[in-house]
């Protein structure tokens, strides 16, 4: 009897324990390894997504970077994007829906993101990332456990299934206060609104500034029973 390929669930599966633990240089040079051009790491340039930025551009400078823009970006985040692209001589590729605000909220009705937050989130987000993904092999993401329940069971390497490709995540294991040593100590940017309260920063309508100590994603579309934007959810929202 033909014994079954193997298959890159397999190659994953082993992976993902292989990997526990690993440092990020060791994680991402394996997937620029194994993917090549079929690689792409994706930014919303918080201060996880900096530090495998200035990992990445030392081990493979090559791979293509991109941000999704929602088209309403705080300008702070505007601005940290071209002091990055100008620090590591980078050109990040930008994603977006076609659809324009004007023409959503003709479509939808206006502030479509005070009403339904999740519904504004896949047409601006979860719709463009799964479109782009689709011309990929793997993406690397900044995603750790300790940021929300809905990561606390990721790993370094795992299958997305939304998206039907390969999710590398070098910090999944890394505290917090790992990820700010490690910008401290290479004297990395970051976006200047967390110096004014705002711990994770996303669209400016749905963030905002949260209490010293307090979860710092509670800041983030306030009112609503909401803690992810839709893309790193194992299944289809």
């Amino acid at each position: 009897m033909n014994q079954p390929a193997f298959s890159i669930f397999d190659e994953v599966a082993i992976l993902a324990d292989q990997f526990e633990g690993s440092y990020p240089h060791e994680i991402i040079a394996w997937a620029a390894h194994r993917f090549g051009a079929g690689l792409a790491m994706a930014t919303g340039f918080g201060p996880e997504g900096i530090v495998i930025l200035h990992i990445l551009c030392q081990v493979s400078p090559q791979t293509t970077i991109f941000y999704l823009d929602t088209d309403l970006f705080f300008p702070e985040t505007y601005r940290l994007r071209d002091k990055l692209e100008a620090l590591f001589g980078v050109k990040f590729l930008r994603i977006s829906t076609g659809q324009s605000l004007e023409q959503q909220s003709g479509q939808h009705g206006v502030d479509l993101w005070e009403r339904d937050p999740n519904h504004c989130c896949r047409l601006r987000k979860v719709e463009p990332l799964r479109a782009f993904l689709k011309t990929r092999q793997a993406w690397i993401t900044a995603i750790r456990r300790g940021q929300t329940n809905q990561r606390a069971q990721a790993h370094a390497i795992e299958w997305d299934s939304a998206n039907g490709l390969v999710k590398v995540n070098p910090l999944v294991t890394w505290s917090q206060e790992q990820v700010w040593t490690y910008i401290d100590l290479y004297e990395l940017p970051v976006n200047e609104l967390h110096h004014k309260g705002y711990p994770s920063i996303g669209c400016a309508p749905c963030t905002r500034p949260v209490a010293e100590g307090a979860d710092p994603r509670s800041g983030r579309w306030v009112g609503h029973k909401k803690v992810e934007c839709g893309i790193h959810l194992k299944d289809e929202q």
